[in-house]
């Protein structure tokens, strides 16, 4: 366990803004993790438990208390029933996890390639790409009770899982997550491919398969060709990837033009669409590379939301301010922010 006293915000996430922290805790084993929370909470400071930083706005004023950066690595893997689960510790890097799961030839994970961050934050987010969502392969999280003081496994069904929703995000600081298990199949070729844009990248029809390898290609390739794969060289990719999610409406709301996909019943009993958040914003009149001062739209996607060196998080959230004033005004669509702010 290493404490520092000099780290930034700014330094830690992938949009590179947010001020000063107290004391930086950095953690590499599960019982390092345990402690840093527990000390954290024994002394009544402030905590903010930190993965890859990739779905962060870091405050401006900085964080008084203590960071937990989350670096444990280890995978374990069991045979069950035909499936392989592997519990994966917090801080894998979940891209790494992803290529080693397409390697090894186990189905499930590879249409979530080059999606930045740690293991830890995928079920929090119930993280989600090209129709595939952590939610459909997760067979338990195990926690940090903080109020408890103990360990807590859930289940899936416990965990709430919703279109990037869960009961970790709608109780925010409750639980740590310590390690995830996933349960995949043992195949060479994916799932049925479900998502239009993929499958025409593929080359094969919506409902088919193709080689894991590929899928992953294609799903990089796509991600590259947004500013969605994190790469620290290239300024295009200084965001927190799509920063609005597609809202979900009746099908009485829904906006004329506007690309829809179904999106299940509502707690009402009426039908639900999920609606284009990139069309929204785009045709509120925020296209790609649309700037004011140090953050703006992406050149290569108009959902992701980048920012130049010395940007704060008051100059981004002033401006996603807008686009989501400029939505709702237009389409009467309100748009809710992916990215937490602490």
């Amino acid at each position: 366990m290493q404490v520092h006293r000099d780290a930034r915000f700014a330094e830690l996430t992938t949009l590179g803004v947010g001020g000063p922290i107290d004391r930086l805790v950095e953690v590499t084993t599960r019982e390092e993790l345990v402690s840093a929370v527990r000390d954290a909470d024994d002394a009544g400071r402030p905590l903010l438990v930190l993965g890859g930083g990739s779905n962060l706005i870091g405050p401006d004023a900085g964080w008084s208390g203590d960071v937990v950066l989350v670096r444990t690595r280890g995978v374990t893997r069991r045979d069950a029933g035909g499936l392989v689960e592997l519990e994966v510790e917090a801080g894998e890097p979940w891209d790494d996890l992803v290529a080693a799961t397409v390697g090894q030839q186990l189905a499930g994970l590879e249409a979530l390639s080059g999606i930045p961050g740690s293991t830890g934050a995928t079920p929090v987010q119930n993280v989600g790409a090209y129709g595939q969502e952590v939610a459909a392969l997760i067979t338990s999280v195990r926690t940090w009770d903080r109020a408890a003081g103990t360990e807590r496994v859930f289940t899936p069904e416990e965990c709430g899982f919703a279109y990037r929703e869960s009961r970790f995000k709608s109780q925010p600081g409750a639980h740590v997550v310590l390690a995830v298990t996933f349960a995949l199949r043992p195949s060479a070729q994916s799932g049925a491919v479900s998502y239009a844009e993929l499958a025409r990248t593929l080359g094969v029809g919506l409902g088919e398969t193709a080689p894991l390898a590929a899928v992953r290609d294609a799903v990089l390739g796509l991600r590259r060709g947004k500013g969605m794969v994190w790469d620290p060289a290239d300024p295009d990719t200084r965001s927190a990837g799509s920063f609005f999610t597609n809202p979900i409406v009746p099908v009485a709301a829904a906006v004329p033009g506007c690309p829809s996909w179904p999106a299940g019943i509502g707690a009402d009993g009426a039908e639900q669409l999920k609606l284009s958040a990139a069309w929204l914003v785009q045709s509120a009149g925020f296209g790609k590379g649309t700037r004011d001062g140090r953050v703006g739209t992406s050149p290569r996607h108009s959902l992701a939301l980048t920012t130049e060196p010395g940007a704060t998080s008051a100059e981004l959230m002033a401006f996603a301010g807008r686009v989501v004033d400029a939505v709702r005004g237009q389409f009467g669509v309100t748009l809710v922010p992916e990215p937490v702010r602490p």
